[in-house]
């Protein structure tokens, strides 16, 4: 469209100058060839900054040389924090069967000789904890770690982040906390099956040589009941109702130098033997257009697939109160 635009402007500036040519009184200079702007190559004039023009470019390690400072080198590192370690220093590898053989059978006295052999070190450990911990004994530690688990559990389903950073080191409080929100978690201490016990105990060290960290691993075997609920209040794992037998390796550590620290849950030891974990319930609401109902899908532990059909006449309680009665009979 650019192109027959200029063609008539080009026409009527050729026939204004051949109309003027006679006329010498008038010295009209016209411009050359018009040029149309094209609107896709549009340019936007950016403002220079006030009071820049003129200056050139400063160099501030240069000028600051001059005037006798020193400017600090920046390095870009990642932050630490020193009151707590970054995980767990020589972990403790739970012997397969624990808690269900007899230490009476052939397999239990193996394992018990193995347990012997590797608390060595151990003990090792737990005189570096006591030159800095003189209350420290295993027998009332592995009760204490005990409460501590309990007491930061109850902060965790009340979510309480002010007690529970109290209670749980720096980098167990995301484990704990991450997929948590818009969920209501039910967890409560039944009783305990076997008394705790310490297993394990690592003295490291970290940045520097005398900069003592204490981890101890205490073996808990209790009874607890788990159910967490999405943001509608419908169950997605476990139960209210039903206790079941945890089998647990605490890890509790403890900044040992300095003389405020105080004994938090680091983390657990998940030994490679251990069961699955149960899936998550998912319950899903599909329309049908086609005859007005609803189709719940039922995923069970098994990954059972039922299909229910539902009218839609009724009520949503009444559809989900449905589909866990749905449910409980498909897995029992």
């Amino acid at each position: 469209m650019a192109m027959p635009m200029r063609r008539t402007l080009v026409a009527l500036h050729r026939a204004t100058c051949s109309g003027l040519k006679n006329e010498a009184s008038l010295d009209v200079r016209h411009p050359g060839p018009l040029f149309l702007p094209v609107r896709t190559k549009k340019r936007y004039m950016i403002p220079p900054a006030v009071g820049t023009k003129g200056q050139k470019e400063k160099d501030t390690a240069a000028q600051a040389r001059a005037a006798g400072l020193v400017i600090r080198q920046q390095y870009l590192e990642r932050p630490i924090n020193i009151a707590c370690t970054a995980g767990i220093f020589d972990p403790y590898i739970p012997p397969e069967g624990d808690a269900r053989l007899s230490a009476l059978s052939k397999e239990g006295l193996k394992q018990r000789t193995e347990q012997l052999r590797q608390s060595a070190a151990s003990q090792l450990a737990i005189r570096k904890i006591k030159d800095h911990d003189s209350e420290f004994t295993t027998k009332d530690f592995a009760e204490r770690a005990q409460e501590i688990f309990i007491e930061a559990h109850n902060f965790l389903s009340q979510f309480n982040r002010e007690k529970l950073h109290s209670l749980v080191t720096e980098r167990c409080y995301p484990e704990m906390t991450r997929g948590n929100r818009f969920k209501t978690i039910r967890w409560r201490f039944v009783e305990s099956l076997e008394p705790p016990k310490v297993v394990h105990a690592r003295c490291p060290d970290m940045v520097s040589k005398g900069n003592l960290y204490g981890q101890v691993t205490v073996r808990m075997h209790s009874k607890q009941t788990l159910a967490i609920y999405d943001r509608f209040g419908r169950l997605m794992l476990g139960s209210e109702e039903q206790p079941k037998d945890v089998l647990e390796y605490l890890v509790i550590e403890r900044h040992l130098v300095n003389p405020y620290g105080r004994w938090r849950l680091h983390g657990k030891i998940v030994p490679s033997w251990a069961p699955a974990k149960d899936p998550v319930i998912k319950v899903t609401f599909y329309s049908a257009p086609a005859d007005n109902s609803f189709y719940i899908y039922l995923f069970s532990k098994k990954k059972a697939e039922v299909q229910v059909t539902i009218p839609v006449k009724r009520k949503l309680s009444n559809l989900y109160k449905l589909a866990s009665s749905y449910f409980t009979l498909m897995t029992t």
